[in-house]
């Protein structure tokens, strides 16, 4: 990797930064296994966010389930949750290291992507520049404070390619479940010329223990070129105070400015637009629809399902069982006996069949008021783990619901252990 020091050590703080926003979704004691709620919200949420700067295809793969990083982010640049837009270097050129091979359009400099920028935004004071051209190995990005005199907000733009009708582009579009990332408003919109749009009104933190908005508008064109914008109701995007009431844009705005014609020459310079398809390995996980329906077929009667959802190796109920709703979740993954002596040791139960057992009780991991995690982890001979945990709650973002989870440890033991998991 070339560069200059500056590059470096934001680099080295960036992905620390990353690394530890990442190892949030672990879960507890230990357990190799991610929340999948979190897989599920998180691949998609932080995935959009580092394409809002970044715009271009991860430079450096992060542990967990495809989560992935490059430099520069929004807020990048310190292990502690980034300094934000205001703090940013000011505007690089492209210089000879960072070089790609030329586009079929004219090569735009990051002044000149950061004015296009500027120019799509109303009348106000403009601050922290700074951003990276159409020749960057990175993608073009642009990102400012902007202040239109009711107080600072900061906003984000890049232009990227994605193949138009693959996975990532699905995953990008998709609203996420409330369940695990709670938002005001998520929409999805087809419009004339076949470009596929989404416009989420969020939050910064899952839990709201600040009062930082996130709003996110991400286009897709038929020709696989994409614009995603973010924007937040402060100066930055972690580590500043809110300063103003909503993020500058409104919803409508936003989308003008996400898929104004302003962006086709910095398309063009980009060159071909969808890249070739990856090919992904085969899943290693069942089915997150076979699981979800094994799950539902293992609930007691008094467990009336409000909302599910499943992905590979993982799935999700919301029960309510007149007691209030209680989120359930469950992950299957297979080979995992290289961690079998690290997480069942001495003090786990051993079942006839040879199947350990451990289960674990105590406070939720996401910052719910009064949130409690009921959790019941076994793992077969044959390296098979099955991991099932409910809650007090229908969120773990939310307060308690009631006073314990709809499912007793007994039923969490008998879900794990049930010979449904033994195929797929």
């Amino acid at each position: 990797m070339s560069g200059t020091q500056e590059d470096l050590d934001a680099f080295e703080g960036g992905l620390a930064d990353a690394l530890r926003r990442t190892g949030e979704g672990f879960s507890v004691e230990g357990r190799p296994l991610v929340d999948g709620g979190v897989v599920r919200g998180r691949r998609g949420l932080r995935r959009r966010r580092i394409a809002a700067v970044t715009g271009s295809v991860a430079a450096l793969a992060v542990v967990g389930f495809g989560a992935s990083y490059t430099t520069g982010a929004f807020g990048g640049g310190s292990g502690q949750g980034g300094a934000g837009v205001a703090t940013q270097p000011k505007v690089q050129e492209a210089g000879p290291s960072t070089k790609s091979s030329p586009g079929k359009g004219p090569q735009l400099s990051a002044q000149q992507v950061i004015e296009r920028l500027e120019g799509l935004l109303p009348e106000g004071k403009v601050s922290g520049q700074a951003g990276r051209g159409t020749a960057d190995r990175f993608g073009p990005s642009a990102h400012l404070v902007f202040d239109d005199g009711k107080g600072k907000a900061a906003i984000g733009v890049s232009v990227g390619a994605v193949d138009p009708d693959g996975t990532e582009a699905e995953q990008q579009l998709e609203c996420p479940g409330k369940t695990f990332v709670p938002y005001d408003s998520c929409r999805n919109e087809t419009l004339a010329d076949g470009s596929r749009l989404m416009v989420l009104r969020g939050y910064e933190y899952p839990d709201k223990r600040v009062d930082t908005k996130w709003w996110h508008a991400y286009v897709v064109t038929p020709d696989g070129y994409t614009v995603d914008v973010s924007e937040w109701n402060a100066p930055a995007e972690k580590g500043a105070a809110v300063s103003r009431a909503e993020p500058l844009l409104t919803a409508g705005q936003l989308k003008v400015l996400v898929i104004s014609d302003e962006w086709r020459p910095v398309m063009n310079a980009l060159g071909k637009a969808a890249p070739e398809p990856v090919q992904q390995p085969p899943a290693q996980g069942q089915d997150g629809q076979a699981i979800l329906r094994k799950l539902k077929s293992l609930l007691p009667g008094s467990a009336k399902v409000a909302s599910e959802r499943g992905d590979d190796g993982y799935a999700y109920v919301v029960v309510n069982d007149g007691k209030g709703a209680s989120l359930v979740q469950i992950n299957v993954q297979p080979n995992m006996s290289d961690v079998e002596g690290e997480l069942f040791g001495s003090g786990a139960e051993v079942l006839p069949d040879g199947t350990k057992v451990v289960t674990h009780q105590g406070p939720g991991e996401k910052g719910g008021a009064g949130v409690v995690m009921w959790t019941a982890d076994t793992i077969r001979t044959d390296g098979l783990q099955v991991v099932v945990s409910a809650f007090n709650s229908g969120s773990q973002n939310a307060k308690a619901t009631r006073q314990t989870p709809a499912l007793t440890m007994q039923q969490l033991k008998s879900i794990a252990t049930s010979g449904e998991w033994a195929g797929k």
